[in-house]
Formats: structure tokens, sequence, C-alpha cells
């Protein structure tokens, strides 16, 4: 079956920067659309940054510019680079394909 594997998650200072990495297995991986969402407590989840199998990539207004998507299908893995970051990016982040999700990964920014 498919699965989903986030990590990189940590509490970062306002301003720093986390690398969160997703690796898949049980699906042909490079012809998958890859995306990253996140949910803050009593917040709806939220479409961060997409990647498909050729590596297009798309952002929400509030990452474009701090947030880069990324993916290695060598490795089966898709990352997500977070530079700039701010106490409101904090939230669970979880990577997803189609109907599939991970576990997720606690992203925190404070001071």
């Amino acid at each position: 079956q498919v699965q989903l594997v986030e990590s990189g998650g940590d509490l970062v200072q306002p301003g720093g920067s986390l690398r969160l990495s997703c690796e898949a297995s049980g699906l042909i991986f490079s012809i998958n659309v890859m995306e990253w969402h996140r949910q803050a407590p009593g917040k709806k989840r939220e479409l961060v940054a997409s990647v498909t199998g050729r590596g297009r990539t798309n952002y929400a207004d509030f990452v474009r510019g701090r947030f880069t998507i990324s993916r290695d299908n060598a490795k089966n893995t898709v990352y997500l680079d977070m530079h700039s970051l701010k106490p409101e990016d904090t939230a669970v982040y979880y990577c997803n394909t189609g109907f599939h999700w991970g576990q997720g990964t606690q992203v925190t920014v404070s001071s």
C-alpha cells in the first residue's frame, strides 16, 4: 500500500529555516503530483505547495518566495525548504498525493 513518511519538523525561531522531507513507497513516484499541506490549531488544512512529476511547482501566496518544494524521483522523496519562517507558519505539515496522506510533522516557529 501507499505510505508517506514525513520528517524534519522542529522548533525554530522566527526568521529561521527548516527542511521537511517526505519519503513515499508503494506507488510509481515519478508520475505523481506531490503536495505539502498544513493545518494549524483550530484552522482548516490548507495547500502549501505542489510539484508535478516533471518538476512544475505551484505555491500558496502566503509562502511564495519563502518556501521551495522539490523532489528527487530516484529517492522517492519530496522536500519542502522553508526560509524566513514566521510564527504563523506554525502547523502540522502533511505530505499528500491523491487520496494518500502522511502522518504529519510538527513545525513550531517561536522565540
